[in-house]
C-alpha cells in the first residue's frame, strides 16, 4: 500500500507540473502575441529590407517582443494573485478550479522573476549591442561578426557592472563576508543586482506617479470628446477651411526654390488639418458621447486619483506611528486562506483597479518628463532603438510596481507570499 500510495503521489505531482507548464507557457503565448501586434503598430515600417540589417531587426523585435511580454505579465501578476485569492475564498470545493492554487501562483512568480533578470541583464543589452554592432576590423562582415562583438560586448558589461557593485559594497558594507558573497552569481548576486534595479524603479514610479496622475485629465481630455457648451462647431469649421484653403493656394503659387517657405507652410497646413479633423470628430460626436461619457470618465478619474491619494496619505501616517505596518519579509497567510481585502470581494475588486490605475499614471507621467520625452513611441515611425529603450523601462516600472504598491497604498498588505524580492 505504501508503494502505491507513493506511486500515486509522485503521479499527481507529475500531473500537477504539466498541468502548470501547460498554463504558463498559454498564458505567456497569448502576452507575446499581444505584444507582437502592439510592437510591429508602432515600428518603422522602413526597417524592413530584406538584408542583413533585416535579420538583425527581426532578431531584436523578437526580443523586444519577449520582454514586452514579460513586464505585461509582471504587472498582471499581482491583479491576477488577489483575484485568485479571493476565486478560491468564494468556492474553496469547486471541482474546476483546483488547477488555481498556490504552486500555480508561485510558480507564475518564479518564472517572472526568472525572465525579468533574463530580459534586464541579458536580452535587452545583447538586443541593443548587436542592432549597433558591424562587425571588428579584419573580421569577413556578417552575422557571425556582428554576434562576436555583441557577446565581446556583453561580457565587458558584465565586468563592469561587478566591479562597480562590488565596489560599492566594499565602500558600504566594509564586512569580507559580505563582500565573498558577490561572487556566489546565482544565489546573491543577481537577486541583490535585481533589487538594486527595483529600487531604482521605486525612485523612478515617486518621481512618475504624482506627475501621471496631473496629467491624466488632460490625456483622457485630448482622447474624449468634450461637451460643446456655448461654441458654434460650424462657424469653427468653416473658418478653419477657409484657413486651409488659403495655405493650399500660397503653396501651390511658391516656386520650389523657396525650400525654406514651403517647409514652414507644409507644417502650419498639417496643423491645420489635424485641427480640422478634432473639429469635425467633435460635430460627428453624438449627444451621449459629448455630454455623459466626458464628464462620467472625469468624474471617475477625480474619484480615482482621491482614493489613491488618501490610501496613501493613510498608510503613510500608519508607518510613522505604528512599528507594525511596516513591511516584513516573513510569508503570508497563503493563496486562499484569508482575503486581502477588509471589505473582501469588493474591496480586492477596488484594489485591483487603483493597481491598474497607478501603472497607467507611472506609464503618462514616465513619458510626460522631460528627460523621457523622446520615448514616446510613434505610429509606423519608431526605431528599434527607441522600442528597446521603451521596453526596458516599462520593464524597469513593472518590476517596481509589486514593492510600491505594497509599501505606499497597502493594496497588497498580507500578500507578502507573492513578492518575488
Amino acid at each position: 500500500m505504501e508503494g502505491q500510495d507513493e506511486v500515486s503521489a509522485r503521479e499527481q505531482h507529475f500531473h500537477s507540473q504539466v498541468r502548470e507548464s501547460t498554463i504558463c507557457f498559454l498564458l505567456f503565448a497569448v502576452l507575446y502575441i499581444v505584444s507582437y501586434f502592439i510592437i510591429t503598430r508602432y515600428k518603422r515600417k522602413s526597417d524592413e529590407q530584406e538584408d542583413e540589417d533585416a535579420i538583425v531587426n527581426r532578431i531584436s523585435l523578437f526580443l523586444s517582443t519577449f520582454t514586452l511580454a514579460v513586464s505585461a505579465g509582471a504587472v498582471l501578476l499581482l491583479p491576477f494573485s488577489i483575484i485568485s485569492n479571493e476565486i478560491l475564498l468564494s468556492f474553496p470545493q469547486n471541482y474546476y478550479i483546483q488547477w488555481l492554487n498556490g504552486s500555480l501562483i508561485h510558480g507564475l512568480w518564479n518564472l517572472a522573476s526568472l525572465f525579468s533578470n533574463l530580459c534586464l541583464f541579458v536580452l535587452m543589452p545583447f538586443a541593443f549591442f548587436f542592432l549597433e554592432s558591424e562587425g571588428f576590423a579584419g573580421l569577413k562582415k556578417g552575422i557571425r561578426a556582428r554576434i562576436l562583438e555583441t557577446l565581446v560586448m556583453l561580457v565587458l558589461l558584465a565586468l563592469l557592472i561587478l566591479g562597480i557593485v562590488w565596489v560599492a559594497s566594499a565602500l558600504i558594507d566594509k564586512d569580507a563576508a559580505s563582500m565573498e558573497s558577490l561572487y556566489d552569481l546565482w544565489e546573491f548576486y543577481l537577486p541583490y543586482l535585481y533589487s538594486c534595479i527595483s529600487l531604482m524603479g521605486c525612485l523612478l514610479l515617486l518621481l512618475c506617479t504624482p506627475v501621471g496622475l496631473s496629467r491624466m485629465f488632460t490625456v483622457m481630455g485630448q482622447l474624449l470628446v468634450k461637451p460643446t457648451i456655448l461654441e458654434d462647431l460650424d462657424e469653427q469649421i468653416y473658418i478653419i477651411t477657409l484657413e486651409e484653403e488659403a495655405l493650399q493656394r500660397r503653396l501651390n503659387g511658391l516656386s520650389s526654390s523657396v525650400e525654406y517657405n514651403i517647409t514652414e507652410l507644409e507644417q502650419e497646413l498639417e496643423n491645420v488639418k489635424t485641427l480640422k479633423t478634432k473639429l469635425e470628430r467633435r460635430k460627428k460626436a453624438s449627444a451621449w458621447e459629448r455630454n455623459l461619457v466626458y464628464p462620467a470618465v472625469m468624474v471617475l478619474l477625480l474619484i480615482e486619483t482621491s482614493i489613491s491619494v488618501l490610501l496613501v496619505a493613510c498608510n503613510i501616517l500608519c508607518l510613522l506611528v505604528d512599528e507594525t505596518a511596516m513591511p516584513k519579509g516573513t510569508r503570508g497567510p497563503g493563496i486562499g486562506n484569508a482575503s486581502l481585502s477588509a471589505f473582501g470581494f469588493v474591496g480586492a475588486a477596488l484594489e485591483i483597479i487603483l493597481i491598474f490605475y497607478l501603472m497607467v499614471s507611472s506609464v503618462v507621467g514616465f513619458y510626460s518628463l522631460r528627460f523621457f520625452g523622446n520615448f514616446i513611441p510613434k505610429k509606423d515611425d519608431t526605431t528599434m532603438t527607441k522600442i528597446i529603450g521603451n521596453c526596458v523601462s516599462i520593464l524597469v516600472l513593472s518590476s517596481a510596481l509589486p514593492v510600491m504598491s505594497r509599501t505606499l497604498a497597502s493594496l497588497t498588505g498580507r500578500c507578502g507570499h507573492v513578492a518575488w524580492f
